[in-house]
């Protein structure tokens, strides 16, 4: 098509967006486990929830189980960003198998809660997706039953607990922000005395994507968002625009566009789940600038700086 007579769209891109830094810190454990000891390196888990990442790491000599029962003998394993249950490191210290932790550290210090809360004596109401790593990770972080999940606000209204004057709340790091509350809000009306963390468990990155996405939702006429369908965090972000009142679709390449969507579409928000990295944010502005004169504005409504630290033995890696 002759560039002259492209129709023009006006791209606005949500910033932060992308790679947060406990995904950052998790894929490049696997790369230096793998330049270390060689490959191949087993990761349990996709170490974060991304197609292209976990294809990357794959040419470069990880392979990806779902068990250690699949994980041979004599061979470095790495622990996903989600987390792991307490009798996955004890089972790999057991077989002999070196393992490398790449749970982020945000997730970490929600285990470490759980395990204090429980060694308080207190019952634990964790507010979750079932069946999501992260949260059947910080669920094996104590003993069976003192951990009860909820989902929804109708959740909360069918709970029994073993006392209603000893609770505590925890939440996984990649919920909603709006829906938590709402959650939090029927917890303390149902339980006044339940105890909250010390600082909110939601973590700073999707807090952070979730606001930038409301930023750019209203200005226009559809939010793309680049991430997994097994990714919390992007899945939110999909919602978030959804509950401005913006259609949003979750599309994991450039490949999956599809141009029908844009009929009528003169503005566009674009936006990337923590595990997406910014080539594929690029890989998809390519891809509509083939049919589209673009304009490309960054929003960025906060700055992020943290990094996290590699686990010891890596770090002079």
């Amino acid at each position: 098509m002759n560039d002259a007579v492209k129709p023009m769209i006006e791209l606005l891109i949500a910033a932060p967006r992308g790679f947060c830094a406990g995904v950052d810190r998790a894929i490049r454990i696997v790369e230096l486990a793998i330049e270390r000891y060689g490959a191949p390196v087993y990761v349990r888990h996709e170490i974060v929830h991304n197609k292209f990442v976990v294809d990357t790491l794959k040419a470069q000599g990880a392979i990806f189980v779902e068990e250690l029962d699949q994980v041979p003998d004599g061979v470095p394993v790495v622990f996903s960003a989600h987390g792991v249950p307490k009798a996955v490191p004890a089972k790999a210290v057991q077989r002999g198998l070196s393992y490398l932790d790449a749970t982020c550290p945000l997730v970490s210090k929600v285990h470490r809660q759980a395990e204090r809360l429980v060694a308080a004596g207190r019952h634990i109401i964790f507010i979750g997706h079932a069946g999501h790593p992260e949260v059947i990770g910080t669920f094996g972080q104590v003993p069976e039953g003192d951990m009860t999940l909820v989902e929804t606000v109708e959740d909360v209204a069918r709970l029994t607990v073993p006392d209603p004057d000893n609770l505590a709340f925890l939440t996984q790091t990649t919920l909603s922000v709006e829906d938590t509350a709402a959650v939090l809000d029927a917890l303390r009306a149902r339980f006044p005395t339940i105890v909250a963390p010390h600082a909110d468990d939601i973590c700073y990155a999707t807090t952070n994507r979730q606001t930038a996405v409301k930023a750019i939702a209203g200005s226009v006429d559809l939010v793309l968002v680049i991430g997994a369908p097994n990714s919390s965090n992007s899945l939110r972000l999909v919602e978030v625009a959804e509950r401005e009142g913006t259609p949003a679709r979750l599309i994991q390449r450039a490949a999956e566009l599809d141009f029908d969507w844009l009929a009528g579409v003169g503005s566009l928000g674009i936006t990337a789940g923590a595990s997406a990295p910014e080539i594929l944010v690029r890989e998809l502005v390519d891809r509509l600038a083939e049919r589209f004169d673009v304009v490309e504005r960054e929003v960025e409504t906060t700055r992020e700086s943290i990094a996290f630290k590699l686990p010891r033995g890596l770090e002079a890696a």
